[in-house]
């Protein structure tokens, strides 16, 4: 599958990830053999289309340089932000010579090593020809609560056929996820994902859907399940 236009990603990778409980950030813990960040990156390789891979990580981070997958020349790094918005627009900025404003961008979280090729080919497949872009997702299945503010009490129940979960990789043309961001952050919106901010700016998002083992490492619990798919696939191969 061919796309007319050249394709990047970006992996912001500067966070901490308290929520795991542990000292080391969470895309340096080891899951079946390797780090998790080294089994994403590797995941993306795989894709021939990739231009390259920017990697966004903290300006403390002494780590990224000692794993071996950081000297291929496809992968380069800059810094990241104080957040994940302002990580990928640093990525965007660092290849902003290399790119016109119909290329894509895959962002992809640091912290789904299952991420599969099966995945992103259909992502691709599917997105090539939108002028805005889409993300991987997954529809509802169990039914879904809306608590009162700030309470654990239920407000009203949704309607599951209209909730997806939000997954990476999501694919943007450059210059729409750039200009989207941008004005984002300039107005001080809050943005939890890239396609909140193409949402935000009047845009429409495809919803592509993904595969219930692109989990992403929050955790110590996601820690055991992505250890066990990992460690399943090698056997598969």
């Amino acid at each position: 599958m061919s796309l007319s236009n050249k394709l990047w990603a970006i992996v912001p990778a500067a966070g901490v990830g308290s929520r795991m409980q542990r000292e080391v950030p969470k895309q340096y813990l080891s899951v079946a053999g390797k780090t998790v960040i080294e089994h994403t990156l590797e995941r993306l390789l795989e894709c021939e289309q990739l231009e390259g891979i920017v990697v966004c990580l903290s300006p403390s981070d002494g780590r990224f340089p000692e794993l071996a997958i950081a000297q291929r020349s496809a992968i380069e790094t800059t810094l990241g932000g104080d957040t994940r918005a302002q990580s990928v627009l640093n990525g965007l900025a660092a290849i902003e010579g290399q790119v016109s404003e119909d290329d894509w961008v895959l962002v992809h979280d640091a912290a789904r090593p299952c991420i599969s090729s099966a995945s992103i080919a259909h992502l691709l497949h599917q997105t090539k020809e939108d002028k805005v872009g889409g993300i991987l997702a997954l529809p509802a299945k169990d039914t879904l609560k809306q608590a009162l503010a700030d309470q654990a009490v239920v407000s009203q129940t949704l309607d599951r056929s209209l909730v997806w979960q939000a997954q990476t990789p999501q694919m943007f043309r450059y210059g729409l996820l750039a200009d989207s961001l941008r004005r984002a952050l300039d107005l001080n919106v809050e943005i939890t994902d890239e396609a909140s901010a193409l949402e935000w700016a009047g845009h429409r998002v495809k919803l592509i859907e993904g595969s219930a083992r692109n989990i992403k490492i929050t955790t110590p619990d996601d820690l055991a399940l992505a250890e066990f798919l990992l460690t399943m696939e090698e056997h598969d191969q």
